[in-house]
């Protein structure tokens, strides 16, 4: 008994642990902050366990992507039922600092991601989701379609309506500050 039980835990750990970045990734996107994201980590993993003797191969991380958003979702409801679901981005976490090059281009780069991230949080979440899932992630559509429970043509239409808003936001802020804020 003890070697089985050691071997599925073998295979638990090949499947969960190549994915935990992407699994806090979304975790963190989907709530506000660091310590939300970790404790939505904690229960899906805990989860990922109960549920792994169903797990029957395919893609790993899709599955486990499919169940951080379920937590990530059921925590939301529990603990802020009321509150609005915007998500604070972590600059030290999602992008890979350049200590080399142009202060110019870095203080550029800075102000370019800082705008994304604030249009990025402007998104409804079911929106930021699929964005997430496909262009940061890079899930096809397929998979973004299976984490996020929803039909492929819905993916499809989300990330479009989605990359406009986007673009609408980002188009006003580049203009207003083109105009000096007029």
């Amino acid at each position: 008994m003890r070697l089985e039980e050691e071997r599925r835990r073998f295979s638990l750990e090949q499947v969960i642990l190549p994915h935990l970045d992407a699994a806090y990734s979304l975790a963190r996107w989907l709530t506000a902050t660091d310590q939300d994201a970790e404790d939505v980590l904690q229960e899906a993993c805990l989860r990922a366990v109960k549920f792994f003797p169903g797990f029957h191969g395919g893609d790993a991380r899709a599955w486990l992507l499919s169940i951080v958003r379920r937590t990530s979702f059921t925590w939301l409801e529990k603990n802020r039922a009321t509150e609005a679901k915007v998500v604070s981005f972590n600059e030290e976490l999602h992008s890979s600092e350049c200590d080399d090059g142009d202060p110019q281009v870095l203080l550029l780069r800075q102000v370019d991601r800082e705008m994304i991230r604030e249009a990025m949080e402007n998104l409804p979440v079911e929106f930021r989701e699929v964005i997430v899932l496909r262009d940061l992630e890079q899930l096809s559509y397929k998979e973004v379609a299976t984490v996020a429970e929803i039909p492929l043509g819905t993916v499809m239409s989300r990330l479009a309506r989605g990359r406009q808003q986007l673009q609408r936001y980002l188009t006003k802020r580049l203009n207003e500050e083109t105009n000096g804020g007029l």
